[in-house]
């Protein structure tokens, strides 16, 4: 035994070869290997758990994802908004590794850890606002939303929870009855939690509404339908994700917010998608002046390890009762190593300065396009945040169809890109930072290709 343990004292490296930062494609798309992988899979993993493109991941760095068959993609997604600061960046494996050879699980509600400790003062001190602040660490986005409503409810002694049309909060059955889109999210899985109201968003696109005009509408239906004093919280994606990357217009979200504060309602900012330098700021709520009560974080957090966090004022925080928050794996040391990681990579690398970047690029190469193609009705986002939304020639009708072909189209071809939109008419790019502008423009070229292709 004292041998045994001797020999798994030291950590094993990798003697993986360096992955090129290249996009390259060797076999048919999905190749022979994924094929079969996908054959097992289909007899043990149903139908429910499906995959945008069944390509099976070996390998991954940077911005660049590597198949079983060797082919060689653009990552535009990164795991839908997770491996923000790239794939197996080396301080944030080398962090993990480190933690896993210490302590992997105590429950921090039993014996806790500094780790956690630490996570919760980096939030503490980069979420908007000087006022004091705690956090509950969890596992998930959807956990996080749970426990932010949850709070609320207790601090406001109120049931109500009022969302947004076009929001995506979750799979769980609070966050599914949040979720404006019911296809394929919830569809058959009621009856769901009550006590959730939905109201009209700023969509300036569509709506042609002033950010003071859509509050109006926002508050107003608010005010008719349920009524002020019986919600405990509002809870808004600065900029909606699945929903289409939608940014409101300007003082909307302000407006929000001091009406919620006029009428002692915990205003939660959803930024599980949008936060953690995402946007070239650590979070949206920056770009509109928002001191949200609440923020909640997740995706980006942690390198690609499992963690989330509900951050909010420390007066509403601590209105839960000893145990009433927590949970088995919140916070587990190995992933808040991670997250202490990230925040270190954000600020040694500059990589808010990248996230500005790698938008201004996206930016003006879908403008670009948008001039030749008008089925690109929209361009729009923030920083490494950014979607088309594509419409019927001469219309603001979904084109759902363009989209599909494109993403496919680039598939094809090394370029991995991310639909969304409540209609499925919008291609969302949510690339890591340390994707370079060789690889980015690359990847447009490939986009380029697919709109003539149309």
């Amino acid at each position: 035994m004292t041998d045994l343990l001797a020999a798994s004292a030291t950590p094993s490296v990798s003697t993986a070869a360096p992955i090129d930062q290249e996009r390259r494609i060797v076999t048919a798309v999905p190749g022979p290997k994924s094929r079969a992988l996908h054959e097992r899979r289909l007899a043990v993993v149903p139908p429910g758990v499906s995959s945008a493109l069944p390509v099976y991941i070996d390998r991954a760095h940077g911005a660049i994802l590597v198949d079983v068959d060797g082919n060689q993609f653009i990552d535009l997604g990164a795991g839908i908004g997770v491996t923000t600061i790239g794939h197996t960046n080396q301080a944030v494996v080398e962090a993990a590794a480190a933690q896993l050879h210490n302590v992997t699980h105590t429950l921090f509600t039993i014996t806790p850890y500094e780790s956690y400790v630490r996570v919760a003062e980096l939030l503490a001190e980069h979420t908007p606002g000087d006022h004091a602040k705690k956090s509950v660490l969890v596992n998930s986005g959807a956990e996080a939303v749970e426990n932010g409503v949850k709070i609320a409810r207790k601090h406001t002694g109120r049931n109500g929870i009022a969302v947004l049309e076009h929001a995506y909060h979750g799979r769980t059955n609070l966050t599914m009855a949040m979720n404006f889109k019911a296809s394929p999210y919830s569809t058959g899985f009621g009856p769901f939690a009550g006590d959730v109201y939905r109201a009209p968003n700023s969509y300036p696109y569509h709506d042609g509404l002033s950010g003071t005009d859509a509050a109006r509408q926002t508050t107003s239906y608010l005010e008719k339908t349920v009524g002020a004093t019986d919600l405990a919280c509002l809870v808004v994606e600065p900029i909606q994700g699945e929903g289409g990357f939608m940014v409101p217009a300007d003082g909307y979200l302000t407006a929000l917010q001091e009406w919620c504060t006029a009428n002692g309602i915990v205003f939660i900012a959803d930024e599980i998608q949008s936060g953690m330098a995402r946007t070239g700021k650590y979070w949206a709520s920056e770009h509109f002046g928002l001191v949200p009560d609440m923020i909640l974080s997740a995706k980006g957090i942690a390198g690609g390890l499992p963690l989330a966090a509900v951050t909010g004022r420390a007066e509403i925080m601590d209105s839960a009762q000893p145990g009433g928050l927590g949970g088995t794996f919140g916070g587990n040391p190995v992933s808040a190593a991670a997250a202490i990681a990230v925040f270190e990579q954000i600020e040694a690398n500059d990589l808010l300065a990248e996230g500005a970047r790698i938008g201004a690029t996206l930016t003006k190469a879908l403008l670009d396009l948008q001039q030749l193609y008008p089925i690109i009705g929209d361009v729009r986002g923030i920083g490494a945040m950014v979607a088309i939304e594509l419409v019927l020639p001469g219309t603001k009708e979904p084109n759902a169809d363009a989209v599909k072909f494109l993403a496919d189209y680039a598939a094809q071809r090394g370029v991995l890109l991310l639909t969304a939109g409540t209609y499925g008419n919008v291609l969302r790019f949510l690339p890591s930072l340390a994707l370079g502008d060789d690889l980015l423009l690359d990847a447009l070229g490939v986009i380029a290709d697919g709109f003539a292709a149309l």
